[in-house]
């Protein structure tokens, strides 16, 4: 049997400032919005005030993933047809960081849930 030691990097992450839902919603094409980026990366969203977060998700693309995705619905996001139908929208806030390492980086944000809170947020069904 042959071992061997995987290092990985320490990844830097330069989160977005918390956004509201809300504001995600509304359309930047007819004024106001806010612009997500076209860039792989991780999302996180929770309710104003609380650290417990409702989902923590990776993105090929973010702008996809979490506007037309998780807040607008347009494409699938299974956390996103649950919040929508569940929680009170117009006190969550989202916030986002692009990376390259997506899938290092969710699972990481994952497990450092767990070891808070006991377990994964709510709206998130496995790593």
């Amino acid at each position: 049997m042959e071992k061997e030691e995987i290092k990985i990097e320490p990844i830097m992450l330069d989160w977005s400032k918390w956004t509201s839902w809300t504001d995600l919603e509304i359309d930047m094409r007819y004024g106001g919005g806010v612009r997500v980026p076209d860039e792989p990366g991780v999302y996180e969203a929770k309710y104003t005030g609380e650290e417990k977060r409702l989902t923590i998700g990776k993105a090929s693309n973010l702008r996809m993933r979490v506007k037309q995705g998780l807040v607008k619905g347009k494409t699938e996001h299974s956390a996103g047809e649950k919040i929508r139908a569940k929680e009170s929208v117009s006190k969550i806030i989202v916030r986002w960081a692009v990376t390259d390492r997506p899938a290092a980086v969710e699972e990481e944000l994952h497990k450092r849930h767990q070891v808070k809170f006991g377990g994964l947020p709510k709206y998130t069904e496995h790593t």
